[in-house]
Formats: structure tokens, C-alpha cells, sequence
């Protein structure tokens, strides 16, 4: 039986990180008693306090709710946590989020967008379309979908839109009858050891398919797949070849216009108001799932034109004729090339300057090469330390690794403090900052700065 049908009580460990947050609103608006734990409190848990949930900040077993049915974890979680041991320890039914999305998603028609990068943006615009076309969704989402400043939804239609994890081999828990599989590029190395083990993994989740479904993969992605049971297409920016093309891309004022070849014809005149050329191939992907679904083709497009993004997916924090700040959630060396890709298609004669906070001692370590080659194509790079999460220190791993390896001439690390003193000084109209640490509390302070100057 599934455990979570006659649940009344649901307690997080981890209740502030976005997959875990959607879950949590999940629950409340099913009626269900919410409550958890988180380290930090953040405008995230914030939101989820306004909404009724409960929620301290310390490892305190005098704070936890005893009377809880089921536990739900992450695994960013330290195996040494109090209250998750004394859940364990108690004979709690203890699982994990991924295991809480497989049996939410059982049992309605499941979309589930996975891939190394590309996979929130995508995902927070294929539930877009279907909840503005009317189709209409449930939504889990990785991000918060800037429209309607959440990251989940609900609706009557058993239809559930999801993104795919693939720490943790998370995703391999989901049977979903469309799937999309955006980027299989090397990463969360300190989980599957190697870069075949990645490619494994999204053959593996694409197996598990449900006969009869669709396959809808990025151009040029390289897994093993049994073509057999599903229907298989492609997509691609300027790829002939793939099944879902981008054709007379033009450029307009900030907004990207083309046309979109598909197997039973071409959809003309279609607007994406989201800077990034990968943020095309994106939107791609999303309408390939709307086509599937035979959504009308007007809808569809009038959904696309007025998308207004993720939160810290190439989002605006500043946009006047004097200063551009782009907040962007980059953190892979492919999504910081592509980032830099969709700035200077928007952006051709401005100068760049790039502030990039690495994430995790292990990414930096096994993808330094590949930061050293792709920071290498801005004009000016600033490094801040790298931000651990639940990692320790490496001997010798660190932002000066990546600094002494570049070939930039203009090149720097800084504090925050120091960023902060040159962001009140600079005259540079461009500024792109990235990371998937903290350095979202940063672009709020740099923000700040520059609009008052």
C-alpha cells in the first residue's frame, strides 16, 4: 500500500531546499499536517512560515513533531543529524524526498524533465504552457517559476509535471510516460565515480519509461536506450537533423524570434522573452511535450511569449540603459558556456564581467579544466571562495586553483566585502554573477549598490 494515503502528519528534514519546499506545499494544500527542519532560514522558508508550515532552525529534539507519521530526507543531510537519527532510531517511517515524488507520481500521467543542466528552466516551462493553455498540471519544479512566484501547483487533472534529479541516482525512482532528457554531462562525480556511470544512469532512466511512452532527448546526448517500447525524438538549436528545430532565429529588442520545425509541420512566430540561446532550445523541448499532448499551437505560443522566467535562471536583477546585472544559477562549465553564450548573443559589443562562485570542492577539483576554459571566454573574471555545502575542504582544491590556471589577463578573487567595495566603484555596465551557493544573498547586496550609484 502506499504509505502516504492515510497520511496525516509529515515531518521535513530539509524542508528549506527547493525540491523539498515543493513537497511541503504538496502536503499542505492536500490538508495534511506539515512541519520541519531546516539550517538556514531564507525568503523560501519564509514563504512556507507565511503559509501555515512550521519550521526551526536548529538540530533540536525538543523541537521536532514527535507525533509525525512519515519523515521525509534529503540526501544533503549529514548521516550524523540528531533528529534524523532519532526518527531512525524510533522505528519512524523515515524516506527519502525521491521516494515520496515516486509514489505522489505512480499512479497519474507523469512528465519528467531530467539532464545535467537545462532541466529547471524546462521543466518550470512545460508546466507553464500547460497551465496557461488550460490543459492545466501538477507542478514540482526546481525552481520558483517567476510568473507565479512558487515552485509548486496543483490542479484537478492527473497530470503531474516533474523535475528529474539525478543526484543520488534520484530520478531512477520515477516511471514517467514523457520524459525529456536535456544535458548527460559529467557531474556528481562524488556519487557516480565516473562519467560512463553518468551516462548509465540517464540510459537507465530512460528504460524506465512506460511502454508506450516518448523519449524526447537533446541532440547529440549519448546514452544506450531500448527504442523498442517508446516513441524517440530529438531537439535542437540549428540541428536539421533533430526532430524539433529552431529556424530564422532573430533577435528583437531583447526577445529571441523563430520558427520551430517539428515532424508534422512548422510553428511559426514564436517569442521567448528569457535571454539565453540554450533558453531556445529549452522552450524547444517544452513545446515538443505540448505538441505531444496535441495542445493548439496558438495557445502554446501565446503561453511561450509570456513566460517571465525562473528565479536565478538568466534573470534581471538590473536592466537600465547604464547597468545590466544578470543573476544566474550556472554552476556546471557547460551551463557557465552557455550562460556566457546567451549574454553575448543579447550583448555582442559590451564588455563582460563575470563574478563566479564555485560549488563544492569535489566539482571544482574534477571540472577544473573545463571552468578554466570556459571563465577564459569572458572579459573580466571574479572569483569568490568556493562554497562547500556539504562538503569538507580538499587539500589544495580552492578558487586559486582555478585563478592560477586561466589565461584571462583580467582576472581576481575577492570577499564579498571586497566585491561589494567594487561593485560602489566600477563602471563596467555588464555584470553576469553566477554560482549555486550563496551568492544570491550577494547579487541582492551588488543590486543594491549599483542602482543607488
Amino acid at each position: 500500500m502506499n504509505p502516504l494515503t492515510n497520511c496525516k502528519n509529515i515531518y521535513f528534514i530539509g524542508i528549506g531546499g527547493i525540491g523539498m519546499s515543493a513537497l511541503a506545499r504538496y502536503f499542505n494544500k492536500q490538508g495534511v499536517k506539515v512541519s520541519g527542519y531546516d539550517k538556514t532560514s531564507t525568503l523560501l522558508t519564509d514563504a512556507l512560515i507565511e503559509e501555515g508550515i512550521q519550521i526551526h532552525f536548529e538540530d533540536n529534539l525538543t523541537k521536532i513533531d514527535k507525533a509525525a507519521t512519515v519523515i521525509v530526507y534529503t540526501p544533503a543531510i549529514p548521516a550524523e543529524h540528531g533528529e534524523l537519527n532519532y526518527y531512525r532510531n524510533n522505528n519512524y517511517l523515515v524516506v527519502k524526498r525521491s521516494d515520496v515524488l515516486q509514489w505522489i507520481t505512480e499512479n497519474a500521467f507523469t512528465i519528467a524533465i531530467a539532464g545535467t543542466h537545462g532541466k529547471t528552466t524546462t521543466t518550470s516551462m512545460t508546466a507553464h504552457i500547460l497551465r496557461h493553455t488550460g490543459y492545466g498540471c501538477n507542478a514540482f519544479l526546481g525552481g520558483i517559476a517567476t510568473n507565479y512566484g512558487t515552485n509548486f501547483w496543483s490542479h484537478e487533472r492527473n497530470v503531474v509535471v516533474v523535475e528529474a534529479d539525478e543526484y543520488d541516482r534520484s530520478f531512477l525512482k520515477l516511471a514517467p510516460n514523457i520524459a525529456v532528457i536535456t544535458a548527460v554531462d559529467p557531474d556528481h562525480l562524488d556519487i557516480y565515480g565516473t562519467a560512463e556511470e553518468v551516462v548509465k544512469a540517464f540510459g537507465e532512466f530512460s528504460d524506465k519509461i512506460k511502454s508506450g511512452g516518448v523519449l524526447i532527448q537533446k541532440w547529440g546526448t549519448q546514452f544506450t536506450t531500448n527504442i523498442s517500447n517508446k516513441k524517440v525524438l530529438s531537439y535542437g538549436y540549428n540541428h536539421k537533423e533533430a526532430s524539433y528545430h529552431t529556424i530564422n532565429l532573430k533577435v528583437i529588442d531583447g526577445s529571441y524570434h523563430f520558427d520551430l520545425v517539428h515532424p508534422a509541420g512548422i510553428c511559426k512566430d514564436i517569442v521567448l522573452n528569457m535571454g539565453g540561446l540554450h533558453n531556445v532550445e529549452n522552450v524547444s523541448a517544452a513545446i515538443a511535450i505540448a505538441l505531444s499532448l496535441e495542445i493548439d499551437e496558438v495557445k502554446i505560443k501565446e503561453a511561450v511569449a509570456c513566460f517571465a522566467g525562473v528565479k536565478r535562471r538568466f534573470e534581471y536583477k538590473v536592466k537600465t540603459a547604464k547597468k545590466v546585472l544578470i543573476d544566474d544559477y550556472a554552476h556546471h562549465p557547460e551551463e557557465l558556456n552557455a550562460l556566457i553564450s546567451g549574454v553575448r548573443s543579447l550583448y555582442p559589443n559590451e564588455k563582460m564581467v563575470l563574478v563566479f562562485q564555485p560549488h563544492l570542492y569535489s566539482r571544482t577539483k574534477d571540472q577544473c579544466d573545463g571552468f578554466v576554459e570556459t571563465l577564459d571566454k569572458a572579459d573580466e573574471v571574479i572569483l569568490l571562495p568556493i562554497y562547500p555545502a556539504r562538503e569538507l575542504p580538499m587539500e589544495g582544491v580552492s578558487s586559486e586553483m582555478v585563478l592560477n590556471k586561466m589565461k584571462l589577463s583580467h582576472k581576481k578573487i575577492m570577499s564579498k566585502e571586497e566585491l561589494y567595495n567594487w561593485a560602489a566603484k566600477t563602471e563596467d555596465k555588464l555584470i553576469v554573477m553566477a554560482g549555486a551557493g550563496d551568492i544570491d544573498t550577494c547579487i541582492l547586496k551588488v543590486q543594491e549598490i549599483i542602482t543607488k550609484k
